[in-house]
């Protein structure tokens, strides 16, 4: 008999567990039993919660994608005004949750993952699409209707480079990539 309520924490479980096995491989290739096992559980009970490694996986990134939003939306409060709400976004992709060693691993896992499984795809356009909605929310007023979109556009692949690169190269730090970041905003609305 399953005990009522226990599939919440199961689940919170499995995607920690998840989280926690793909940064300890540095990649996907983790067997559920091992992330199973680490929960604290069956592989029969993780595959009856998400039905397959990848949907565990998906769940784990969603999770991910919820600690950057909420990192989003802590520092958008005390920012008054367009540019420091913009700088509030940027800098919100650099701050220490998202540069843990497992949520690194995930992100890379992440990426490849988007080239070739649908939903992990149209997981990454969502996030992508948001950076943008808000970046161009923010630009608009500094830097008009016109150049917002582009300058976005710039900015967020930017901002997934400069994260990439953080996180690989141990010289360069969050700090630095942020900082690299906020000066290429200051130029693209010097010239905007």
């Amino acid at each position: 008999m399953p005990k009522v309520g226990m599939e919440p924490i199961r689940r919170a479980a499995l995607v920690q567990a998840a989280i926690q096995e793909i940064g300890a491989a540095g990649s996907l290739d983790v067997p559920v039993s091992r992330i199973a096992k680490r929960a604290g559980m069956s592989s029969a009970l993780a595959h009856h919660y998400f039905g397959s490694k990848e949907e565990m996986f998906l769940a784990a990134m969603r999770h991910i994608l919820g600690q950057y939003g909420t990192e989003v939306r802590r520092r958008l409060v005390p920012a008054k005004g367009p540019r420091a709400r913009l700088e509030a976004v940027i800098s919100a992709g650099f701050a220490p949750v998202n540069f843990r060693h497992e949520t690194v691993s995930a992100w890379l896992s992440f990426y490849v993952l988007a080239q070739t499984s649908p939903q992990a795809n149209r997981l990454l356009r969502v996030y992508h699409r948001r950076l943008h909605t808000n970046l161009v929310h923010d630009l608009r007023p500094l830097a008009g209707d016109g150049a917002a979109a582009g300058i976005a556009e710039r900015l967020a692949g930017l901002i997934d480079g400069l994260y990439l690169h953080a996180a690989l190269n141990p010289k360069t730090t969050a700090a630095i990539a942020n900082g690299h970041a906020l000066q290429a905003l200051d130029k693209e609305l010097r010239t905007a």
